[in-house]
């Protein structure tokens, strides 16, 4: 079975575990070679920023160690085993900025990335080399090779006049915990961007789609912005199924409702389903199926709903979410 996945950062790395257990691949690492199944995950790259002269794809990373089992499992984010020399002497130093952490182990991706960039690599062909060290076991395709970055209009912290200022997404997110309430929230570059090369084909020959529970506006809804992206999505003859990232109003992990606000999406489970939308119902809508919580209620006009436990307390039960998503979608692993 060829299945395309949408994701995010570290609740998407976490799902796609599910996927390759509900193929009944190994969690971590490669697939035998003797196996049928081919995973593609397309990868937001609006959350990117350059820090200390570094190219960081905090989403692309977090998949890539996490799916080869070198990921730190309590942060959900970074290297395992990880230290932070060079962090320390940046602080030591007074170099800003001194909010996002790069361990020493991580540094050295981020330089290995910059340099091939550098030389002219795509970011596609760059990550296609980086997971020749990791085996990932999964095809992880950035959503673009050009560069892309989301900014967040917010209320200046550092001015009591109300005045506005944009910043990188990563500052909002990481410095500022999501706090100051972002007035809007947009991928600069988008416009430009082209989809990455084998994205489309890999959408159009799928045998199902599915969109993790991924923050729904700047993992998943960054993707759908790439000029190309959201008409494949609508013309592919594969079933289109989401997984809802809010249980009980609240998301998943993370501070998806901050983002969801930002676009006037209440934090449910329908409203982020009528947000993506009906493929069959809507001009520009994308489900066919939706998956939400257990004791969620969400109709959404011309999606088939199904009501399944969503916490992705290991990948076992990650496993039996993709399962349901298997069957909504009417195909068999």
């Amino acid at each position: 079975m060829k299945v395309v996945v949408l994701v995010g950062g570290v609740g998407g790395a976490r799902f796609l575990l599910g996927v390759k257990s509900a193929l009944g691949l190994p969690i971590h690492g490669e697939a035998p070679e003797s196996s049928p199944h081919q995973i593609t995950a397309i990868v937001n790259t609006g959350d990117d920023v350059r820090m200390h002269d570094l190219q960081i794809c905090p989403d692309l990373d977090t998949c890539m160690y996490t799916l080869s089992g070198a990921i730190d499992d309590v942060k959900g984010w970074g290297r395992s085993e990880e230290t932070w020399t060079v962090q320390e002497e940046l602080a030591a130093y007074g170099v800003e900025p001194d909010w996002f952490g790069l361990g020493d182990r991580d540094i050295a991706t981020h330089l290995v990335r910059t340099r091939m960039l550098r030389a002219g690599y795509p970011l596609s062909s760059v990550t296609e080399a980086l997971s020749d060290r990791w085996r990932p076991g999964v095809h992880l395709l950035p959503m673009s090779d050009d560069r892309v970055e989301t900014h967040v209009v917010i209320d200046d912290p550092n001015s009591g006049d109300g005045a506005r200022r944009a910043v990188h997404f990563q500052e909002w997110w990481v410095r500022y915990r999501a706090e100051p309430a972002a007035h809007a929230i947009g991928p600069v570059g988008i416009e430009n961007a082209a989809p990455a090369p084998g994205l489309l084909e890999a959408v159009k020959e799928a045998d199902v789609v599915l969109l993790a529970p991924s923050n729904p506006v700047v993992s998943v809804g960054t993707i759908l912005a790439v000029p190309g992206v959201r008409d494949a999505l609508r013309e592919t003859k594969a079933p289109v199924i989401g997984v809802s990232p809010i249980i009980g109003g609240r998301p998943l992990r993370g501070m998806a409702d901050a983002c969801l606000a930002a676009i006037d999406v209440e934090s449910t489970a329908e409203a982020v389903g009528r947000h993506y939308g009906s493929r069959s119902a809507s001009e520009d809508g994308l489900l066919d199926g939706w998956l939400v919580h257990t004791g969620d209620d969400a109709q959404v006009p011309g999606v088939a709903v199904r009501a399944v436990p969503l916490l992705m307390t290991s990948p076992e039960a990650t496993s039996a979410m993709v399962h349901a998503a298997f069957d909504l979608a009417g195909v068999q692993a």
